[in-house]
């Protein structure tokens, strides 16, 4: 058998890539079909296998160039600095596109060896390691900061979608405010502070309650 050609000079694996972003954003994960793929880009099937070998691929290639755009360019602020930056940068992205909470608790746990879990590994890894972590403690302090960024904004996240914010929380807090005081009196003294938190503080305030315990745990 001849070896392949490509069959088309305008279409480009970035632009795939763009393409199934921008339907998973629209449609979610189910919308994302390459029947659906090759009418937006207006081209065959045929060109887009060119570049992409299946669905699988295609979804660990998006979420890569979505997480890859998220993360901020390297400066010079401090580690805790960085590493709130890239915390917030992912943060804001899970939030942008509701179906990437989910690709990225897949590509984490059944793609470990793709692109996408080293990358977030190595932007907050090298932050741990400036911070004097001890190397030996390194994977276990980068991995408590990578599962609190994306289990918070992932829920986050997901709360969002089924249901506007306010109505949510509301929801929730009156049912906290209605358990028996003598068994819930914490819970239904913090269901106030549940119905008016501001989901990116409590956010932040979490990765700078984990990044005390790293520093108090390595200052010597």
């Amino acid at each position: 058998m001849p070896p392949r050609t490509r069959r088309t000079e305008g279409l480009s694996r970035e632009r795939i890539v763009e393409a199934a972003v921008e339907l998973l954003d629209t449609a979610g994960e189910a919308g994302l079909t390459f029947r659906t793929l090759t009418e937006r880009l207006a081209t065959g099937a045929g060109a887009i296998y060119w570049h992409v070998a299946n669905k699988d691929e295609l979804l660990t290639t998006a979420t890569d160039a979505v997480v890859a755009e998220a993360l901020p360019a390297a400066s010079a602020g401090s580690p805790e600095e960085e590493i709130r930056a890239v915390a917030l940068g992912l943060f804001d992205a899970i939030e942008q596109h509701p179906w990437l909470a989910t690709q990225l608790l897949m590509q984490l746990t059944r793609n470990p060896g793709g692109p996408v879990a080293p990358r977030i590994f190595e932007a907050i890894g090298r932050q741990i390691g400036a911070l004097g972590v001890p190397e030996h403690s390194w994977f276990t302090a980068t991995s408590v900061l990578v599962h609190y960024i994306l289990g918070t904004a992932g829920q986050t996240a997901t709360a969002e979608v089924s249901t506007t914010r306010e109505a949510f929380l509301d929801t929730v807090a009156r049912s906290w405010e209605n358990l028996d005081p003598e068994a819930y009196p914490f819970t239904r003294g913090v269901a106030k502070q549940l119905r008016n938190h501001d989901d990116r503080e409590q956010f932040l305030a979490g990765i700078d309650l984990v990044l005390a315990g790293v520093t108090t745990r390595h200052s010597s």
